[in-house]
């Protein structure tokens, strides 16, 4: 489709999911125009003027010298928002595949990938490539972890801050330092905490179960208090119902009485854990108004590689499941890997999916396309007929988790940074991969060409 190069068109007969609809004050659509429950979609024609949305109209009457584009009924969302990435792993496979496909080897791997390569240079230009991937695609805002131990943080930052400003305008970028929560125990922690703020980021880290654990927490915590910065953590990525650190995280925001957002990701836990453990969780979560960001196709890569989690998900003694599994040369995994996505949606808590990582050890595919994410989570998390409900999930939740209430949403007077795709419905969106979307950032339609895989190829024999 040609999108009128004027500024002033409309876009007629459009289908947008009613979820991720802003009304204006006083404005209203009407429930009648509500397509059926199944697909909660409204039918509207989209007013643009210079570079805004300027009206939602049903049936709109459009003068004849006023250019107009005919969706027949394509869905038109906002901009996507990518809440959780890892830009600085990015696109390292063709140098440090992951074989083994094991959360350990990935860690390993990056570890000895990291000491091998990341200078400025190589970390700038492929974290350029994911950023590039990003906006084709129709990403609006990303959040990028940052390994930071060791002296990392001080070039990749550099690095970050350097991308921030070149990508202003075009998409909102954001830092959150990744480390062990014990880093924050010595004086490298405050250092780093400083490089965060400075940096405008969000303070982060991996919490993981030990007798100093609430200590670690209550150190970072004081850190970001006294900086004002929010937090965001990788808590309890694995099978094992004995790690709880999402708990002891809702326990300290309300200890501390935090006013800072703060954002858990993966979780994956809490979906082996029994019942009533489950709801403690959930009951603090809600109550320190914590969001939850899920990473389904990562998690669905990593996790249940280890025989030794089998024995959470299957009835049989885990002797009868090695014994079984010693006979075969690999093994199927048992377990999706995904937290309690609906769960925590249905009590109340802020519920999103996202990237993770893209071409790495700990992930070897991904193009940075939030659509992808979405499709798979659909799949993966059984999402079901509520697709309208979790559109929500990879824009407006994560949005409002990042602090952009203008982002991720649609409606009069917002920025047109639109996504137009040619599926009808969800049944369709769902089934084809959309390569063909149109994105429109202030109401110009921008070029969607991704990057060649190429630009990278020097770095793989570096």
């Amino acid at each position: 489709m040609k999108i009128p190069g004027a500024s002033h068109y409309w876009l007629k007969n459009a289908h947008v999911p009613s979820t991720l609809i802003q009304l204006a004050d006083g404005e209203t659509l009407g429930e009648s125009e509500l397509l059926n429950p199944i697909e909660p979609l409204l039918l509207l024609d989209i007013e643009i003027r210079d570079g805004v949305i300027h009206s939602l109209q049903q049936s709109a009457t459009v003068p004849d010298e006023i250019p107009s584009v005919d969706l027949q009924r394509g869905m038109v969302w906002p901009c996507f928002v990518d809440l959780h990435t890892h830009l600085d792993k990015g696109h390292t496979w063709g140098r440090s595949p992951n074989l083994a496909g094991t959360f350990d080897s990935a860690l390993a791997l990056v570890s000895s990938d990291r000491e091998k390569h990341w200078d400025a240079e190589d970390v700038y230009r492929r974290m350029e490539f994911g950023l590039k991937c990003s906006y084709a695609h129709g990403t609006r805002a990303l959040r990028t972890h940052i390994d930071s131990a060791n002296g990392q943080a001080k070039i990749s930052l550099e690095v970050f801050k350097a991308l921030k400003a070149e990508w202003q305008g075009r998409l909102e970028l954001q830092a959150v330092s990744l480390v062990p929560l014990d880093y924050f125990m010595g004086a490298e922690g405050e250092v780093l905490a400083n490089q965060i703020a400075e940096a405008g980021g969000c303070l982060g880290g991996l919490p993981l179960m030990n007798e100093d654990l609430e200590r670690q927490i209550d150190r970072v915590f004081e850190l970001a208090g006294d900086r004002q910065l929010n937090l965001d953590f990788h808590t309890d990525e694995s099978g094992n119902p004995a790690d709880i650190t999402l708990r002891h995280i809702a326990a300290a925001t309300l200890r501390h009485e935090f006013t800072g957002q703060v954002v858990c990701g993966h979780c994956c836990s809490l979906s082996v854990q029994p019942a009533e453990e489950v709801q403690k969780t959930i009951d603090l979560v809600k109550q320190a108004r914590i969001g939850i960001v899920s990473l389904p196709m990562c998690n669905l890569y990593l996790q249940d590689r280890n025989q030794q989690t089998s024995q959470h998900f299957l009835y049989a003694p885990l002797e009868q499941q090695l014994a079984f599994n010693s006979k075969f040369p690999s093994r199927t995994p048992r377990w999706r890997g995904v937290t309690l996505l609906h769960e925590l949606k249905h009590s109340g808590v802020p519920t999103a999916v996202a990237s993770d990582n893209c071409r790495d050890p700990f992930h070897a595919f991904g193009d940075h396309d939030v659509l992808e994410v979405f499709t798979q989570s659909a799949k993966i998390a059984h999402f079901n007929a509520a697709y309208g409900d979790w559109c929500t999930a990879v824009t407006t939740t994560p949005a409002d988790l990042m602090g952009f209430p203008t982002i991720g949403r649609i409606g009069t007077g917002l920025p047109a940074d639109l996504i137009l795709f040619r599926g009808r419905y969800f049944s369709e969106l769902l089934s084809r991969s959309q390569h063909d979307r149109v994105v429109l950032r202030q109401g110009k339609a921008i070029d969607t060409a991704l990057p060649d895989y190429a630009e990278l190829d020097d770095l793989l024999v570096k």
